[in-house]
């Protein structure tokens, strides 16, 4: 059972509308790292999880993305009123589709489900939840960087704060289950070669790091087809 209210969690308003700006703005409502992909995934890869505090933690992150969504709809509908007769809006999208929000990218791509990464298995998901709050936050910082309008700066370091936010939850629910910095889930153990580093990049300068170092790794310098 759903239910809405017409008020959204952060207000909406801006003073300059933009359209523009606004076809900008579709990469987050109808593009890959767009809030409804977001949604979607969370909500679907709930029924996957067995463990009741991470499925609940999972379903209200989606209900709150839901909720973005229809600030980002809000802000596209927005920036798009109003400015039909202008040269600016007859120069996007808006001028075959009409104003407000579609389900499409800047571009003008169809949003699609192979856009939702979700696989069964819950550290799976929690990590791919984790790209995929970096990704909404680059996109929603690159628009603040590109919009003059104070009012929609606000809504979107908003929005950027809770994938910030949200990251976070899902970190926590990793390293609740012990499975933050493991890179093992599954049953099937791996072969010999698991903590092996292979240099296979060899101009200039091998550099080392602890990613390539013990304790944790066995540097092989000159990998060979037995290596």
């Amino acid at each position: 059972m759903f239910f809405h209210k017409k008020e959204t969690i952060h207000t909406v308003d801006i003073k300059e509308p933009n359209p523009r700006f606004a076809q900008l703005m579709l990469e987050q409502f109808g593009g890959a790292t767009g809030e409804l992909t977001a949604a979607l995934q969370y909500w679907v890869q709930s029924f996957h999880c067995d463990n009741p505090g991470i499925k609940d933690m999972l379903q209200d992150i989606a209900i709150e993305e839901f909720g973005h969504l229809e600030m980002v709809g809000k802000l596209i509908e927005q920036h798009t009123k109003n400015t039909d007769q202008t040269e600016a809006y007859k120069s996007t999208l808006f001028a075959i589709r009409g104003m407000g929000p579609h389900f499409l990218d800047s571009q003008g791509n169809s949003w699609t489900a192979s856009y939702i990464n979700e696989g069964g298995d819950v550290v799976r998901d929690l990590r791919a939840n984790i790209a995929a709050e970096a990704g909404a936050r680059q996109t929603y910082e690159q628009l603040i960087k590109l919009s003059t309008d104070e009012g929609t700066k606000k809504t979107l370091v908003h929005l950027l704060t809770r994938e910030i936010s949200h990251t976070k939850m899902f970190m926590k629910a990793l390293e609740s289950m012990g499975k933050l910095t493991d890179p093992f889930f599954g049953n099937i153990q791996p072969d010999e070669t698991v903590n092996l580093y292979f240099n296979l990049s060899q101009n200039g300068q091998d550099e080392r790091g602890p990613w390539n170092s013990a304790p944790d790794f066995q540097y092989v310098p000159q990998p060979t087809a037995d290596s």
